[in-house]
């Protein structure tokens, strides 16, 4: 069957699933449930008694996001920018989040921080993630350190995984199809598959959790080139969990995940090569908690291993090992004063694999024994939350580093809401401060030449100022101002690619601006972002845009059927090119672009829900990165089967 036939039945028939939906199914009113947020206290605490406008990316959200990536995702929130996300599916990804870099965000899984120790930045790559095995994610921005330690310095982003059910065994199967071309090529061939397949549930007090996720993409190029071959990324997640209530003060559970992909790469910008790259993560850990009254404590750790390698004219491979734990104690002092006090800890190393010059095989060129390091810091964090509007969040972390000593972070962050009706209007501020030392890769590297034993670690002072006004519950607008100052920034040398810090402070300031509201009868929901930030105060801002714009316009058609169209912009950028011959840098502007998005989806049995997408309708031609493919006009289809 033609392709295009294909997709256009497929739609025609969710298109008729509309109508007859609206004619024969009773209209279902959505509950308002209380907003909470985790993130900035480690407390269940009412959004309106957080001093910070927190992101949350509900269950709904993500599986209205079936078959996209997490960086397209995390893509859609505001003063978050995934570079590369719109590229070929396994091209390396950029995390700015408020002018910052990857490193200066830190990534959680269930409570833990995940990284890589031999990655240039030591940040967790977001490749090896499934949408479809994630339950949330809440995006905290500013310094954060207190709390989530070295590196959070921009954003933390706290991702939390299904959960299992508690019935005796339920069972979720989610597949979908899609087209991944480029704007020339709008042939319509199926190159992309999406698969997941889940068991869980609970039996008296042992519960359990099987997951496996899979996706393959193929089609589009990485490099923009002239008769350049399509690059194929294969990946796959495994997930389990068993766990134990004891009773209803004490449960533990043991959990594993193997997260493993393989993409082909070209060799640079508009330069098409057969090379490829494999990444593997085997993790490990558990999590354990014992509730008393008014308080409990909390265990959590994880053991990984990492391995990277490429395959190309310039081999190398990467073996990493971290240990990380978190064990804090919450007390709650009459639902006024709520304490946290912990100890986080993490024990990196890495191996490096490389050639090196004169040469032809592959040389143990770093030694674990060398490239390691550890961090243990204790920590205190305050909430209080008065009956009069005024709350404080205040706390400070001992980061004890077994390379660089000892390092005091602290934060406050008071805040006021009024409360009328059901409308309150929270005015916000806050003053945080962050310390992110060298990763291993930048202060070892060989491979690429890229390492300095003499760096000393980033310092970063975070100032916020905001307004956050909520109407009914239904309506959300807020309104935040930042201004980071960082010293000992890490950057490299265009020339010689050698880290180092830089001899002036960076400085960043910008606004973000959300809103979103249901109206209608909850049938009709509308949600925007717009963030500014002054890139002309950064010495480096190499891909960030000074202006993005997000809008969501979602309607209910019925209780059944649901449809949305978002819209995506980014500002103009600059970009390096680098001589074939010499490697000298060249600045190159990269264009402004805009990409308009359609979904549907509709309930077709009561467990079964069938869905459709259309991404970037006007086939928008733009690059992301100088000289890489970007994805033009895409269509999805898929099912979501529950049991």
């Amino acid at each position: 069957m033609n392709k295009k036939v294909f997709f256009g039945a497929a739609l025609l028939m969710l298109g008729a699933q509309v109508v007859s939906a609206q004619d024969s199914t009773k209209d279902e009113k959505v509950n308002q449930l209380e907003e909470v947020v985790l993130s900035d206290s480690k407390f269940k605490l009412k959004r309106e008694q957080s001093g910070k406008v927190i992101t949350k990316i509900t269950s709904e959200e993500l599986e209205r996001s079936q078959g996209q990536s997490v960086a397209t995702v995390l893509n859609r929130v505001a003063g978050v920018f995934i570079n590369g996300s719109n590229n070929a599916a396994g091209e390396p990804l950029g995390v700015y989040v408020r002018g910052g870099r990857n490193r200066q965000v830190v990534i959680r899984i269930d409570g833990v921080t995940v990284s890589d120790p031999s990655s240039s930045a030591g940040d967790f790559d977001l490749r090896l993630l499934s949408v479809n095995q994630i339950e949330s994610i809440e995006i905290l921005k500013g310094a954060s350190s207190t709390l989530y330690g070295s590196g959070a310095a921009t954003a933390v982003i706290n991702i939390t995984t299904k959960s299992e059910s508690k019935d005796i065994i339920s069972a979720q199967f989610s597949s979908s199809i899609g087209t991944n071309q480029s704007q020339e090529d709008q042939d319509y061939d199926i190159n992309e598959f999406v698969n997941l397949a889940s068991i869980n549930g609970t039996v008296n007090k042992v519960s359990y959790l099987a997951s496996f996720s899979n996706q393959f993409t193929d089609g589009l190029s990485a490099a923009e080139a002239e008769g350049a071959e399509s690059d194929a990324y294969n990946k796959f997640n495994v997930s389990a969990k068993l766990g134990y209530q004891w009773n209803k003060n004490f449960k533990f559970h043991f959990f594993g995940n193997l997260d493993q992909f393989k993409t082909d790469f070209d060799g640079g910008a508009g330069f098409d090569a057969d090379n490829q790259f494999k990444s593997r993560q085997l993790r490990g850990g558990s999590f354990w908690e014992a509730k008393y009254p008014n308080g409990s404590f909390t265990f959590i750790d994880s053991y990984s291993l990492l391995e990277r390698e490429f395959i190309s004219g310039f081999p190398s491979r990467y073996e990493s090992k971290v240990y990380t734990f978190d064990a804090y104690n919450k007390y709650n002092i009459k639902n006024t004063l709520y304490t946290v006090i912990g100890a986080n800890g993490s024990y990196s190393d890495f191996n490096l694999f490389s050639i090196p010059f004169g040469s032809d095989d592959l040389e143990q060129t770093i030694n674990d024994n060398e490239a390691d390091f550890d961090i243990i810091d204790p920590y205190i964090n305050l909430v209080y939350v008065s009956k009069f509007g005024l709350n404080v969040n205040a706390g400070a972390r001992l980061n004890i580093h077994s390379a660089y000593g000892n390092h005091f972070v602290y934060n406050i962050n008071p805040s006021f809401t009024y409360t009328f009706g059901d409308n309150y209007l929270k005015a916000l501020a806050s003053y945080s401060t962050a310390y992110i030392t060298p990763s291993l890769f930048q202060l070892y590297d060989t491979a690429f030449f890229s390492g300095n034993p003499d760096l000393e670690p980033e310092e970063s002072t975070t100032i916020e100022g905001g307004v956050e006004l909520s109407h009914e519950k239904k309506a959300t607008i807020s309104v935040v101002y930042f201004n980071r100052k960082s010293e000992n920034f890490i950057t490299f040398d265009p020339n010689t690619f050698v880290n180092f810090n830089s001899p002036t402070d960076i400085k960043v300031d910008g606004v973000e601006l959300e809103f979103n509201a249901k109206i209608l009868e909850d049938k009709l929901s509308l949600s925007g972002n717009y963030t500014y930030t002054n890139i002309s105060r950064l010495e480096n801002n190499i891909r960030i845009p000074e202006h993005t714009i997000q809008a969501n316009i979602g309607y209910q058609l019925s209780g059944k059927t649901f449809t949305s169209l978002s819209y995506q912009f980014n500002g103009e950028r600059t970009d390096t090119s680098f001589d074939p011959t010499t490697f000298a840098p060249t600045p190159v502007p990269l264009n402004s672009y805009g990409v308009l998005d359609f979904y549907i989806s509709h309930q077709l049995l009561s467990n079964m829900t069938i869905f459709a997408a259309i991404n970037n309708i006007t086939n928008e031609e733009y690059q992301e990165i100088f000289g890489f493919s970007t994805r033009g006009r895409n269509a999805r289809i898929g099912f979501n089967l529950k049991f």
